[in-house]
């Protein structure tokens, strides 16, 4: 939904810090570890106290951070099968403590829709990632639907974020959320849909 115009993005405008990071000897395992370990760290000292539009900014500063690998490996010609593995792992980290940590708050304040919703996306977004790396395993290709990690990012450190700034709009964390767990369910259910259409492609091949 989002992912392709932020990459987009992305790529041109911090293009140059990629290579200069390359050129210092800076290597994508280090940007992914230490982004990784913001993200983490921010969630769950930030969310846990309520501190909505600290936690998100901070959250999104150090996910970008870690998006910076992807560029140094390519600028700096050190992609290995490890660090994709690396990244990916990583980035189930990530989410587990952004939505854990939202819904360790929720459990504490006795929000129980909204610690449901923050478990449903935690579980939905694991699955979505699963599908794809069991795919390619498999020899097939699962990256669409309207969900990507990126567009979950989007939507709950926005949703999340606009809660608790100067506006302080109540309604709007809960807003993305169950907004989120239907997207993720759709997108679960688009990846499943084509994993079936290439596996019985490929059954008539064989």
């Amino acid at each position: 939904m989002f992912t392709a115009f932020f990459r987009a993005l992305f790529v041109r405008w911090l293009n140059p810090l990629g290579t200069w990071l390359a050129r210092v000897g800076v290597t994508p395992n280090m940007i992914t570890l230490v982004g990784t370990a913001g993200t983490v760290a921010c969630a769950l000292v930030f969310f846990p106290r309520g501190m909505w539009m600290t936690g998100a900014l901070t959250i999104w500063a150090f996910a970008m951070f870690d998006a910076l690998d992807g560029l140094v490996a390519r600028v700096g010609g050190r992609t290995s099968a490890f660090g994709g593995v690396l990244d990916s792992t990583c980035d189930r980290f990530a989410d587990a403590a952004v939505f854990g940590a939202l819904s360790w708050y929720f459990a504490r304040h006795g929000q129980q829709w909204l610690l449901l919703a923050g478990l449903l996306c935690l579980v939905l977004g694991s699955v979505t990632s699963y599908i794809r790396a069991r795919a390619e395993s498999a020899g097939m290709q699962a990256k669409v639907g309207v969900a990507e990690r990126t567009d979950r990012l989007i939507i709950v450190l926005v949703g999340t974020g606009l809660t608790g700034s100067p506006f302080h709009w109540p309604y709007l964390q809960a807003i993305a959320l169950w907004l989120l767990v239907g997207l993720s369910a759709i997108t679960v259910a688009q990846r499943l849909a084509t994993v079936y259409r290439q596996s019985r492609r490929l059954e008539e091949v064989g």
